[in-house]
């Protein structure tokens, strides 16, 4: 199953489940299905009344989804593209993050808000940004980006049913990606790493579209042996830092690596923790790969350049395990 498909079976079987469900975003409904087909044949299957086309207009999405989800609905919303969900920050980070904490507890606010990423496809600087560090700021939201099938299923039932706001990001160039999905009601929890490749020499702790280029640097520096761990987050908040110390603790190198820009990304929240965690344990300091911090151009291989890839990071690790006092 692709994880297209995988994400298109959990909607499907989260529709059919409970009631409250129901999709809202821009041409969501059949025959359009969304930009990147997500919603395939749910509205025809499900109805036009679960499955809803809204206008164009980031902050309507949000506002009704929040406003939903408010009332008692499980709301699915779908902004087109990351780099536009700017437009609706303020309704997600003031509303729906602080809905529990404003109400003195009493009112849960369940929305799930999927986005994407067009990082990889030439699409220039205002469509191809990978913006989740904006949100890991945000007390009350959780943030989640999955890299597999599998996970890409159970992730987003399990944020479909969580009690308080969630941002699912998806990567458009995964969407390909085929693997095997478990049969049945299959839900991961929110807060559980995954060592994606086991190794002794170093950690490369990573998410999302990450996760393949650290498999590819990892299966390149076989030749050099250096044997390379890598660690899938899944989910940035809740962010499973035992799992992260625990690898760390074992190979005593770590190297982080995102496509999100590596100035204040992810990566220095995750570095800082492991250098606290594990003082005087470490045989090399850790090491970040990132995106480069500039805007992404819209010429494939200018973008190339930006972003990290498997050779960057197999550098990293070069660099990490070679590094002496």
């Amino acid at each position: 199953m692709t994880v297209l498909a995988a994400l298109n079976a959990a909607l499907d079987e989260a529709l059919a489940e409970d009631e409250r469900v129901f999709l809202l975003g821009e041409d969501l409904a059949d025959p359009a299905s969304g930009v990147n087909h997500v919603s395939s044949g749910l509205s025809t299957k499900h109805g036009a009344d679960r499955v809803l086309n809204t206008p164009i207009s980031e902050a309507a999405i949000a506002g009704a989804a929040i406003g939903a989800a408010i009332e008692g609905r499980l709301p699915v919303a779908e902004i087109m593209i990351m780099d536009f969900i700017g437009i609706a920050v303020d309704q997600i980070v003031n509303l729906a993050a602080k809905a529990r904490f404003t109400s003195a507890g009493r009112t849960p606010c369940p929305v799930t808000i999927r986005t994407a990423s067009f990082g990889g496809l030439g699409s220039g600087a205002t469509h191809s940004q990978s913006l989740e560090a904006w949100f890991m700021h945000m007390p009350g939201i959780k943030v989640v980006v999955p890299s597999t099938p599998a996970d890409a299923k159970g992730l987003l039932k399990a944020a479909i049913f969580d009690p308080d706001p969630v941002l699912f990001l998806e990567t458009t160039a995964l969407y390909g990606k085929r693997g095997p999905v478990p049969t049945g009601n299959h839900v991961v929890e929110f807060g559980k790493a995954d060592i994606k490749r086991a190794g002794s020499d170093v950690t490369v702790v990573t998410y999302g579209r990450g996760v393949y280029d650290a498999l590819d640097a990892a299966t390149a520096l076989e030749a050099d042996g250096i044997d390379v761990e890598v660690l899938d987050l899944r989910t940035l908040v809740p962010l499973d830092m035992p799992a992260v110390l625990e690898s760390v603790g074992r190979t005593a190198r770590a190297v982080v690596a995102h496509y999100a820009v590596e100035f204040a990304g992810p990566g220095a929240e995750i570095a800082a923790q492991i250098n606290t965690g594990l003082f005087g344990q470490l045989r090399a300091p850790v090491a970040r790969v990132g995106s480069r911090f500039r805007p992404i151009p819209a010429a494939k291989d200018l973008e190339a350049a930006v972003y990290p890839n498997a050779d960057r990071i197999a550098a990293a690790v070069r660099a990490t395990v070679g590094y002496s006092k």
